[in-house]
């Protein structure tokens, strides 16, 4: 890096925190940087400066060693130490292969804010999400009945949306932030939300929450009855499993146990998703990597769509893309199944009709 390259420091900050949440490190690590860029950006230049000068940084609450480190070295005009560290380290692609299925992909389909149990505002979501260069990002904060994650009441989900639109007035016209919802598959397939509601969203991602061991049987025509509901949009992570410790999320301490695949008839299932028009979400989060392999090619045998998305909890987990684009590609997913390669205008009226435009039908 030159060193007119060096960044202001509220931009130093966020770089750090969303490189150490693609790392998937420890959250309070990752929130001292973006709670100090969130304590400085008020202040001005001039006032940071005058800090920096005086050395009163530390009075500020919030701000300790290592991030006052940080504010000062970028505004000597110098690339701070920690910043340097990780883009040496951290900044590189996550994994190799699926490079040219990532650049055809528009948006991410799955990502979690502080509504729920995400670890950042909305606004910094959409901020990295157009950082990334993304078209679109669908906000899908869970719903009333996963309580461990805040799921959003009724009423709650409604003042998001207004949120939502407040959002998008002031976003350039080439960013839409889709007002979505993660919603819960219930124990007999109803899906966790009034359904006039669910109605008025751009996307809905339907996913297993509750009950993960339940008997094949029961498991199957829970999930059967899900995917064919016309307002379901995307499966979301169809087994369930972990396979490793959850890291780098909001409550990933207590949710961090590893955990077997659910057990159903996946034929039945994905055969009911192309039925009914419902994608099958491929899970880019590393201790997800869902479906399964042999999963995901029985789904691309069947002829389902197809979102890659990445679950994200942080703004830097939406990198994780990298990681579903790669596994698509080596299971042989073409792109053209992939609904989040699709402009958003032809995404929503998918997601509205559960039928794929015209135009986008293979020949």
């Amino acid at each position: 890096m030159s060193e007119a390259a060096a960044p202001e420091p509220v931009d130093a900050l966020r770089r750090i925190a969303f490189l150490l949440e693609r790392s998937r490190a420890e959250t309070r690590r990752v929130e001292a940087y973006r709670k100090a860029a969130a304590i400085i950006l008020p202040l001005g230049e001039e006032e940071v400066r005058r800090r920096v000068t005086t050395g009163t940084l530390q009075e500020l609450a919030g701000i300790g060693p290592s991030t006052a480190a940080v504010i000062e070295q970028a505004v000597a005009g110098r690339i701070p130490d920690k910043l340097a560290e990780l883009e040496a380290d951290a900044a590189g692609p996550l994994v190799e292969g699926g490079e040219e299925m990532r650049a055809l992909l528009r948006g991410d389909l799955h990502t979690h804010s502080d509504w729920s149990d995400g670890g950042s505002p909305i606004e910094e979501m959409v901020a990295t999400a157009m950082e990334l260069g993304h078209d679109y990002l669908a906000l899908t904060d869970h719903s009333r009945g996963l309580r461990v994650a805040n799921g959003l009441s009724a009423d709650r989900l409604r003042r998001q949306l207004t949120v939502v639109d407040a959002i998008n007035t002031h976003l350039d016209h080439d960013f839409r932030l889709l007002k979505a919802i993660e919603v819960d598959i219930l124990d007999d397939g109803e899906l966790d939300q009034e359904r006039d509601l669910l109605a008025a969203l751009d996307l809905r991602v339907a996913s297993v929450h509750s009950k993960l061991q339940m008997e094949p049987a029961a498991m199957t025509r829970r999930m059967i009855a899900a995917v064919q509901d016309p307002l379901t949009s995307i499966l979301g992570h169809c087994t369930g499993r972990r396979l490793m410790p959850r890291q780098g999320d909001r409550g990933a301490r207590s949710g961090g146990r590893m955990r077997p695949p659910s057990r159903f008839d996946a034929r039945a299932v994905f055969e009911a998703c192309v039925e009914s028009g419902t994608a099958v979400e491929i899970n880019s989060r590393p201790e997800r990597q869902d479906p399964p392999g042999e999963l995901l090619e029985l789904a691309i045998e069947l002829g389902c769509l197809f979102a890659i998305s990445t679950d994200a909890h942080a703004p830097g987990q939406l990198d994780f893309l990298d990681l579903g684009c790669e596994r698509a590609v080596r299971y042989g997913v073409s792109p053209e199944r992939v609904v989040n390669t699709w402009a958003v205008d032809d995404l929503v009226a998918w997601a509205a009709s559960k039928e794929v435009p015209e135009h986008l039908r293979a020949s």
